[in-house]
């Protein structure tokens, strides 16, 4: 071997030797851990695997006691095995019995041993186990020993998924593929779609992990890594890809991707530590998708599927396979696929494409992006589909309920046919609706904003009809970034922004990370409840040189122009004074250093925080706007973390406790002459559009799809009539929902809902 550090491509030849030896599973495993503590100079390696219901067991250990084997168990998140399963990342410490998650396992025999290094084995981004080394000896490993651990685990990892350490065989699942399949995910493109199935290309299985030649692996790499960019750049190049250039963005996103220079390190360093260029872009795959697989806020996990996506299609230049250029699709096709970037989707013939099913994604993916500019009809978060589905089967995709029908029975189908029929009808009078303004029919004006987080959103703005983006995400750009944006590649973000919102109001939020919103480059405790934690304007008042870099950039962007900012999770008037005394402070800065100012700054609060509805009075005397953010507020209001599936149907927007909150607050605003503005889900259901509408809002910002019903509804109703309703129904409601009394009301109006 040359070019490369001899001892894991060693242990990675021995590994591969012990795995063809005709041995049973729990001998192949012993086996492995001796190779592992020879090779690392360790006095401890141990395997544990994960079981059913979160629990790590040891199975294989060299230097702990053998009687714990198979009865020492742990669950994700507790002890320090558990920590690393559950975070997905390596654990390096010199002296391990002083960290705070240290277990105490007395029938191991762990107690003699000081120093601890333990990586996660990681498969899809799913944790299969830990890897664990142990020395009497106090010492931090270095990073060469660090890499080499994780480059082994990637190899016990592929050993566990191949079958061959047969630990915890799952019983056969029952495919029932003669029968019809009614099944609910998360709708990602209202449309609907009628088809029959075609698999995705499948993804390149890495069969050779071990290099030969590391410099002719780095050459293979850089050769494909050159081509891929070639092929992205074609992409752009060509006039009719996404809509025309419509969602050209969407591409510029993904060859910077290409282009990001941490993710070439990363490859080129996985190839120096012995593994082929396929496999290094297996490896670093995995990381980053156990990475954001951890990120709670869908927006960003949904960007790993263009990094999937990108090294879907490095893999097959590595190893030849053309990527996929799908112009003989059958007519009326429906692409069942794990998951799917945005190049993906621009391969297939979008004029025979009607639905997209995925077991993966959600509404906020670039792909998801795609499918609706193409009209595709596509639901996300179909579990099994790939056991369920079989190549040609008839398939229904709802994109608006997130229904998907296999092998429909024929009554289901005439349904549909029927729907699909109505929705033609009424699509083309949205489109004839897209430029009258949200007006009711007795005159009042409503504001129909629509929220994003990135350049490829912008498009939305003029196609949807909407009158301002009402919540632009600024994080989203930090957290895709390797390196701290500097005010220059903010500055240019945010011009872009206000450039193409063409005069129209653009609302910026300040940086809300922190928590579960993790950035690479600026370290954060790990917390408990991370929803609740240090995050947002906590986070930005404590490490004000964020918020202050991020100012002067809105600022500079905004430069004889109106700049709108509000600041995220406020707490107490307290925060938002500090938060609005940073921005002074930069306002006096570029004076000093002749900038020119934006023509006006107004700057706003976000209303998530139950706390601050009992400081509303003396908030409103210092804002200029406020914001609803009805996600959170709701979330916090029930303890009820809204990402949790068990609880989604469990808690009402609609319930009166939640109104009441909301009256309070538009009725507040409203009496000091300061505008208020309601984002969030529920401003994007035509139903709690008018409720809110009912309760006094006249300024509401939602997902673009939701504009054009958003607006139907509007301009069919009387809000005067509606307001009295509304009053009625607050007063004598008592507890419970309103759903079903304002769904009666909707019907009995003629109202669009």
């Amino acid at each position: 071997m040359r070019g490369g550090h001899p001892g894991p491509w060693l242990l990675l030849r021995r590994l591969r030797e012990v795995m063809a030896e005709p041995v049973d599973a729990q001998e192949r495993l012993d086996k492995i851990v001796v190779l592992i503590a020879a090779n690392m100079v360790a006095e401890v390696c141990s395997v544990y695997v994960l079981r059913e219901h979160g629990v790590l067991e040891l199975c294989a250990t060299q230097g702990l006691k053998q009687e714990a084997v198979h009865t020492s168990k742990l669950r994700i998140g507790k002890g320090l095995v558990g920590l690393i399963a559950e975070l997905a990342e390596p654990l390096n410490l010199p002296n391990a019995q002083e960290h705070p998650s240290f277990a105490y396992l007395p029938e191991t025999g762990e107690e003699i041993y000081q120093s601890f290094l333990g990586v996660p084995i990681l498969r899809g981004g799913h944790t299969l186990g830990v890897l664990v080394v142990q020395n009497r000896v106090k010492r931090t490993y270095s990073e060469e020993e660090v890499e080499a651990l994780q480059t082994t685990a990637m190899m016990v990892a592929e050993l566990f998924a191949s079958g061959e350490l047969d630990i915890d065989a799952a019983p056969d699942i029952d495919i029932r593929h003669l029968r019809s399949h009614h099944l609910t995910g998360a709708a990602l493109s209202d449309a609907l779609g009628l088809g029959h199935a075609v698999f995705h290309e499948p993804r390149i299985v890495v069969r050779n992990l071990i290099a030969e030649d590391v410099e002719y692996e780095q050459k293979r790499l850089g050769e494909a890594l050159d081509r891929l960019r070639a092929s992205i750049d074609s992409m752009l190049a060509r006039g009719d890809m996404a809509g025309a250039g419509e969602h050209r963005d969407v591409l510029d996103a993904y060859r910077m991707f290409a282009h990001d220079r941490g993710w070439t390190k990363r490859l080129r360093e996985a190839v120096s530590t012995g593994l082929t260029a396929e496999a290094a872009v297996e490896r670093v795959q995995n990381d980053y998708r156990a990475r954001m697989m951890r990120q709670t806020d869908p927006y960003l996990r949904e960007r790993l599927h263009d990094l999937d996506d990108l090294g879907n299609r490095l893999q097959r230049e590595l190893v030849g396979a053309p990527n996929v250029s799908r112009s003989d699709l059958p007519k009326d096709s429906i692409i069942i696929a794990r998951t799917m970037g945005p190049a993906e989707l621009l391969d297939y013939d979008r004029e025979r494409i009607r639905g997209l099913v995925l077991e993966e994604g959600s509404a906020t993916s670039h792909v998801a992006v795609v499918a609706k500019a193409l009209g595709i009809a596509a639901v996300g978060q179909i579990e099994r589909a790939l056991d369920l589905i079989d190549e040609s089967d008839p398939i229904i995709v709802d994109g608006q309920t997130g229904d998907v029908h296999i092998r429909p029975a024929a009554d289901v189908e005439a349904a549909y046919v029927e729907k699909v029929r109505f929705r033609a009808r009424r699509q083309a009078q949205y489109d004839k609706d897209r430029d009258l303004p949200a007006i009711s029919k007795d005159g009042t004006p409503v504001a129909l904003l629509v929220n994003a987080g990135l350049l490829v959103d912008l498009p939305h703005l003029r196609e949807s009809g909407a009158d301002g983006i009402g919540l632009f995400r600024t994080e989203l750009q930090f957290m895709l970034a390797t390196n701290l944006p500097r005010v220059r590649e903010q500055e240019r973000v945010y011009a872009q922004v206000l450039d193409v919102a063409a005069g129209r109001p653009v609302t910026f939020r300040s940086l809300d990370v922190g928590g579960d919103k993790v950035l690479p480059y600026l370290r954060s405790p790990r917390e408990e409840n991370p929803a609740l934690g240090w995050r947002a304007i906590r986070l930005a008042l404590d490490r004000p040189g964020l918020l202050r870099i991020q100012a002067r950039a809105l600022m500079r962007a905004a430069a004889k122009r109106d700049l709108r900012l509000m600041f995220p999770m406020v707490s107490d008037v307290t925060e938002f004074r500090d938060a609005r005394a940073v921005i002074e402070r930069e306002k006096a800065y570029l004076v000093h250093h002749g900038y020119a100012l934006p023509e006006t700054v107004t700057l706003g609060a976000m209303i998530e925080v139950p706390a601050v509805l009992f400081e509303l009075d003396a908030l409103l005397e210092e804002v200029d706007f406020i914001s609803v953010g009805s996600n959170d507020l709701v979330q916090f209001m029930f303890a009820a973390d809204r990402g949790n599936p068990r609880l989604n149907a469990r808690f009402d927007t609609l319930s009166i406790s939640v109104l009441r909150a909301l009256a309070n607050i538009v009725e507040k605003a409203d009496a000091t002459n300061v505008p208020v503005t309601l984002c969030g889900e529920m401003a994007s259901r035509p139903l709690e559009a008018m409720a809110l509408i009912g309760l006094g809002y006249r300024s509401i910002s939602m997902t673009p799809a939701a504009v054009a019903p958003v607006k139907a509804m509007v301009r069919e109703t009387n809000i005067d009539v509606l307001q009295a309703e509304m009053a009625d129904l607050m007063k004598d409601a008592g507890t419970g929902s309103l759903r079903s009394r304002l769904l009666d009301f909707a019907r009995q109006n003629d109202i669009p809902v």
